[in-house]
């Protein structure tokens, strides 16, 4: 079997991304050489405020991923993360949160990522909130990316704004067209792999894995 290894491009608001969960989860339970990098899509200029429209888009864009990948989008999620007025639309933190999980071995990367979905699809808290991320990590033994995340410190900044600007240059070489995106390193290269595999069978997928 050809040895491999693999960039995981996603953003922590992004649905597809908690669609694809499961199998990024079994990749890495295979021991597959996985690191995960954020581009930062709902960030900054891509954030925004949720307004009816957004939230009905959204909902629908869900109920489709939930039918594909099994997934539960929750009614906790609906009411109190969609439809609730003046909710964010905002990475920014989440994203700030799975850098300060990391910072200290870039594995628990996956680990946060996995927290903030659950706690955003399944369990509707507000993960735009940096108490609330705080609180979540707390309560699941990630004390010191807690505190690294409420002091928010030039180091934890600095760390984020580099591993986002990874992700974005990963995403622009490889012409992604949106996240989920998996780039594939085998055999001396790199190759974006199809998103389309990241939702079909895990042995399709492992088959171009190794093909790369």
């Amino acid at each position: 079997m050809q040895e491999f290894s693999a960039v995981y491009l996603f953003d922590p608001l992004c649905g597809w991304c908690y669609g694809a969960s499961p199998v990024i989860e079994r990749l890495h339970l295979a021991g597959v050489e996985l690191e995960l990098l954020p581009t930062g899509l709902f960030t900054g200029g891509g954030a925004r405020e949720m307004d009816a429209s957004l939230a009905a888009y959204a909902w629908s864009n869900d109920q489709r991923i939930e039918r594909l990948s099994g997934q539960p989008f929750s009614e906790d999620y609906r009411s109190k993360v969609l439809n609730r007025p003046g909710s964010l639309f905002d990475s920014g933190p989440a994203t700030l949160a799975i850098t300060a999980a990391g910072l200290a071995d870039h594995r628990r990367r996956l680990d946060a990522l996995r927290l903030i979905q659950h706690a955003r699809y399944v369990k509707g808290l507000d993960i735009t909130s940096v108490p609330v991320l705080a609180g979540l990590f707390e309560s699941e033994g990630l004390s010191e990316a807690a505190r690294l995340l409420t002091e928010g410190s030039v180091e934890l900044l600095d760390a984020n704004r580099q591993l986002i600007a990874q992700g974005q240059g990963l995403f622009r070489q490889h012409g992604a067209n949106g996240v989920p995106a998996l780039v594939v390193e085998g055999n001396g290269h790199q190759r974006l792999l199809n998103a389309s595999a990241l939702f079909g069978s895990y042995d399709n997928l492992m088959a171009h894995l190794q093909a790369a």
